[in-house]
């Protein structure tokens, strides 16, 4: 027996298992399933970013009926949602010009993402409704998701984690300098 103390951690830590840990404490909300709320203001994330400045609202772009911010729970580095400013659930309820704005606005986030990265390819769509995995069903939104032929690995299937090699703070100001136009 050694007479070195140990803490309580290390009574029961037992045997290194060899695995190095990634933790992710900010995706404890997702995780444990704590939603924002259905309604409009401030408990809705969609109708919070706009009120924000750029960098602490995560917006890349602002249009005049809809915006484009950063995914806080991306998928890939450059993961965008195109939302209306209007707190509307569903795609058939946005007015003409929101639709048209919605369209060209994802149009422009692929080529800002063409620009800032260089993606094989893109997942583009909406999940309306919480049956359809929309995790805020009440707000509708567009994820435009850049692709890397290999970007999936054996993290997210294995560790419930996925690696980004990008800061979300980067990926915003890099899509920004790149968006069509500015």
């Amino acid at each position: 027996m050694s007479d070195v103390p140990t803490t309580a951690a290390e009574d029961f830590a037992g045997v290194p298992d060899g695995f190095d840990r990634l933790w992710t404490p900010h995706r404890l909300a997702y995780v444990t399933g704590e939603r924002p709320s259905k309604d409009a203001g401030d408990g809705c994330p969609f109708c919070a970013a706009p009120g924000r400045d750029d960098e602490d609202g995560l917006v890349v772009h602002r249009g005049v009926h809809c915006y484009v911010v950063m995914n806080l729970f991306p998928y890939n580095p450059g993961h965008v949602l195109v939302c209306p400013y209007r707190h509307v659930s569903l795609y058939v309820d946005l007015t003409d010009e929101e639709t048209a704005e919605f369209t060209a606005l994802t149009k422009q986030a692929i080529v800002a993402l063409q620009e800032s990265s260089g993606p094989q390819g893109f997942n583009i769509g909406m999940n309306q409704g919480a049956v359809a995995g929309a995790g805020v069903a009440a707000h509708l939104h567009q994820h435009v998701v850049p692709r890397w032929g290999g970007d999936m690995n054996f993290l997210p299937v294995v560790g419930q984690t996925k690696a980004l090699p990008v800061l979300l703070e980067d990926a915003r100001r890099r899509l920004a300098l790149a968006w069509p136009g500015e």
